[in-house]
């Protein structure tokens, strides 16, 4: 119940938050909350299975590129496009993790690599429908669902705000359950869970395919919230980006990925603000953490006595 109401409070500030936020970081948290569930989804993979992937921008585009898609040129409505979003990650990661979980340490991280960069390429190669690498902006009456307008600040807020929190709660809740411990034992020692009988490839797949219906989630969203959906999003940077937040914040930490994604995301825009050589700043600060906080910021408090925390 502690560690209940401890999510639940961080929940009630960041909701509390627009109310005193000025515009530029009132939009800077909505950005950095749909990261987040990306993030969450990343770590579902790696910091609570020990799935190292190297491709979800794969599952975290495409979950954008469908919903972007259907809403343009297929004439769907905003709503129903959007609960695509999610479907179209997780089937992608199902899809990847048939295959490369056939493979495990280096040739995973490969495998799925190989995949993301596969479909950045399709999405270069057919850019008369998808719009290359510049992309395409969607309407004003694509971002609307029902009364609410993803362009107004407010409501692009609360969207956000509520995809975050399903998506923190819903972690949570797997990992205190026993299907949650069975994919923190298969990253701890695989061998020896498939020994007293779990069925280690199923939890590995489950765990992929959950990471990508989260991944898919915060795509969709992103691409409505924003009005833009860009080959960008499926480059190999944004495979790279969730796995620094989870690191930065700590891996197998359920408030982690929140917090890796904020703190990046504003070291960042104050390293730019001051050098022209903002990866140079940013880059020793990870040296920094990977030196002094290993396991991250939370991992770290974790170790210091917080041990309960999830």
């Amino acid at each position: 119940m502690r560690m209940l109401a401890l999510h639940l409070a961080v929940l009630a500030g960041i909701a509390a938050l627009q109310f005193v936020l000025p515009a530029y970081h009132h939009t800077n948290a909505a950005r950095i909350l749909v990261l987040a569930t990306y993030a969450i989804g990343f770590n579902i993979a790696f910091g609570y299975t020990g799935l190292l992937s190297l491709g979800h921008a794969l599952f975290f585009a495409g979950g954008m590129y469908a919903t972007g898609l259907l809403v343009d040129q297929g004439g769907w409505q905003p709503w129903a496009a959007l609960l695509a979003g999610p479907v179209a990650g997780g089937v992608l990661a199902a899809g990847v993790g048939l295959l490369a979980l056939r493979t495990a340490g280096p040739a995973f991280m490969i495998v799925t690599l190989m995949f993301a960069q596969a479909f950045h390429l399709a999405i270069l190669y057919w850019g008369r429908f998808t719009g290359g690498d510049e992309g395409f902006t969607l309407s004003g009456a694509a971002r609307r669902i029902g009364p609410f307008d993803l362009a107004d600040p407010t409501t692009r807020y609360g969207a956000a705000f509520l995809l975050f929190a399903a998506a923190m709660l819903g972690c949570l809740a797997l990992v205190r359950s026993r299907t949650g411990r069975v994919l923190i034992a298969v990253r701890e020692n695989e061998e020896r869970t498939r020994m007293l009988g779990y069925d280690t490839f199923r939890a590995k797949l489950l765990a992929l395919a959950l990471s990508g219906l989260l991944s898919g989630a915060a795509g969709a969203t992103y691409g409505l919230m924003f009005g833009y959906v860009g080959g960008s999003f499926a480059a190999i940077q944004y495979s790279i980006l969730p796995l620094i937040w989870v690191l930065l914040g700590g891996a197998g930490t359920v408030l982690g990925p929140l917090l890796g994604t904020a703190l990046l995301f504003y070291l960042i825009d104050w390293a730019s603000s001051i050098t022209t050589a903002s990866q140079f700043v940013v880059g020793a600060v990870l040296i920094l953490l990977v030196l002094f906080a290993p396991r991250g910021l939370l991992g770290l408090l974790r170790d210091r006595g917080l041990r309960s925390l999830p």
